[in-house]
């Protein structure tokens, strides 16, 4: 079967594409319209169709939208309550659940030749759950989904068996939400809701959870596979803050409280589920799996073996959900995703064009990794763009910023090259045989950036732009089999170093989307204090 899959209704549109059980391509709207998080100045505009980033999948395949046999889209407005039926203040839902309802008219539009009837509605925790338990390598496994809200539930917990089919354990309606609970401390603590949840984690290390037992009146797992969360008078424990303005040891301390009560009841939540169905493989997805610090808690008390996070864990990761669960469900066998490059890339000679209409001067060196490596080695800052872009918001080696991490200040120095607040940390990526020296306690390997992992007390001062103030570190591992490149470059850099270890974070700016394309890596190479951009093969220097 050919299976698209559409996410149109949060935030985060998206694309997927399935051909007989493999997924061919996946890809973010936002890396063609250049909206963060496909957002607009106004609520509704989340729900844009990714017209761009479907029309790619389907070129990537040659195929027309006719050609198609089904299209999942990640929402059933049939399972969605009233507003205040559920508890929720919320004056979109209405126009949401008529936006869904004419969707397979909005898509047959987008893309002309596609029937209206081959558009299925996949429950958008359903299609949450194939994201990651029909995409892992790890076969029959169970799965734990949370995030802000689907239809009208925030939560499900269930097990995949040998032939991908579902059994769905437990729900949470709403409104009581995990992550509509952390969107609305994001908010009271001055950062952009749904959106900026990552940089409450980070700010969390600074704190002390001195209102943990406040927070834990009021949210807590219910024994049965649920929890409650009820309402939290945050200004009572610390004052709102405005954005932009300084934040406190109060803010901090908030953030870490908040943190420190959900992975307590993430654990419990994962234990009734291994309890109940024995298993020793859990996968996760919906926004929630996003934060690496919870789940290498998880991953530590939860009594599971294995646990596997898809890369686009958030709502663009139900693109490739519901596409997964309507080919599983007509018979495809599915196959496990290959890895995160599953967007756009460009030929040499495209790059090349690039670069000479853009009258750059650029050279192509005999080994680029040799040359990334030199220029890392004497403390440059290398825009690294190569390969198909990452699905997901992790930068993976595709499209990254990459430092070298003896020096603290490059953590300071980064952040002022993106404008970001000098409070987040910076990710190291090591190569997988290495990774056991230098990081312990969360999981390994750690491809996807997913997990926290404790730096080895040897490492922490030969490496300190890599290490957070707690002591821990967000890695990604290099597996050389799968990205031979970068593995190279780690080669490279250590024999000119000694340190196995490079910075590696997103290649953008504070508020813009991913780069994805050669004129936003032009585009950002020319507004950055960087010192070189690696566009494919080519190596375009700053002057001197």
């Amino acid at each position: 079967m050919k299976v698209l899959g559409i996410n149109a209704i949060f935030h985060d549109p998206a694309a997927a594409l399935v051909i007989d059980g493999e997924t061919v391509a996946a890809a973010e709207e936002e890396r063609f319209s250049r909206r963060k998080h496909g957002k607009r100045p106004v609520p509704f505009s989340a729900w844009e169709l990714p017209e761009q980033a479907a029309r790619w999948c389907l070129g990537v395949a040659g195929l027309e939208p006719s050609q198609l046999d089904a299209v999942g889209y990640s929402f059933d407005p049939e399972l969605a309550k009233p507003a205040e039926e559920m508890g929720l203040g919320d004056p979109w839902d209405y126009l949401r659940r008529m936006y869904a309802e004419a969707a397979p008219r909005f898509l047959a539009t987008a893309l002309p030749g596609l029937d209206p009837a081959d558009v299925h509605y996949v429950p958008h925790h359903v299609a949450h759950a194939a994201s990651a338990g029909l995409a892992t390598p790890l076969g029959s496994n169970d799965v734990l989904v949370l995030d802000g809200r689907g239809e009208s539930a925030s939560h499900l917990a269930g097990q995949y068996d040998d032939s991908g089919a579902l059994k769905v354990l437990a729900a949470q309606e709403l409104p009581h939400s995990l992550g509509l609970m952390y969107e609305d401390m994001t908010q009271h603590l001055g950062f952009l809701r749904s959106s900026d949840e990552y940089k409450v984690m980070a700010m969390a290390s600074y704190g002390r959870p001195r209102f943990v037992d406040v927070i834990r009146s009021a949210v807590y797992a219910t024994g049965d596979g649920g929890f409650r969360t009820e309402p939290v008078d945050w200004a009572s424990l610390a004052p709102a803050r405005r954005p932009g303005e300084e934040w406190t040891g109060d803010h901090a301390d908030l953030a870490a409280s908040v943190q420190q009560r959900l992975e307590e009841v993430l654990v419990e939540l994962a234990g009734w589920l291994r309890a109940n169905t024995g298993g020793s493989t859990l996968t996760m997805a919906g926004g929630v799996a996003l934060n690496c610090v919870a789940n290498t808690v998880i991953a530590q008390h939860s009594g599971y073996d294995r646990v596997w996070i898809q890369p686009a864990a958030g709502d663009a990761g139900t693109a490739l959900g519901s596409a997964l669960h309507l080919a599983q469900r007509n018979g495809d066998g599915v196959r496990p995703m290959r890895g995160a490059d599953l967007g756009r890339s460009w030929t040499d000679a495209e790059l090349e064009e690039q670069l000479t209409t853009a009258k750059l001067p650029y050279e192509r060196p005999a080994d680029v990794a040799e040359t990334a490596a030199e220029c890392l080695a004497g403390n440059g800052l290398v825009a690294w763009f190569h390969g198909r872009s990452e699905y997901g918001p992790r930068a993976l080696g595709y499209r990254s910023l990459l430092a070298h991490p003896g020096h603290l200040e490059n953590i300071s120095r980064l952040n002022d090259v993106k404008g970001r607040e000098q409070f987040r940390p910076v990710a190291p990526m090591v190569r997988a045989e290495r990774a056991a020296e230098l990081f312990s306690r969360g999981p390994l390997p750690s491809p996807y950036m997913l997990f926290t992992h404790d730096v080895s007390a040897e490492w922490r001062d030969r490496v300190p732009a890599a290490v957070h103030v707690d002591g821990t570190a967000r890695i990604q591992t290099v597996d050389e089999s799968d990205h031979p490149l970068m593995a190279r470059v780690l080669n490279s850099f250590e024999l000119r170093t000694g340190l196995p270890v490079l910075i590696n974070t997103s290649l953008n700016t504070a508020g813009r989307p991913m780069v994805d394309s050669p004129r936003d890596a032009l585009e950002c190479f020319g507004s950055t204090p960087v010192d070189m951009l690696v566009l494919g093969p080519f190596v375009v220097r700053r002057p001197v």
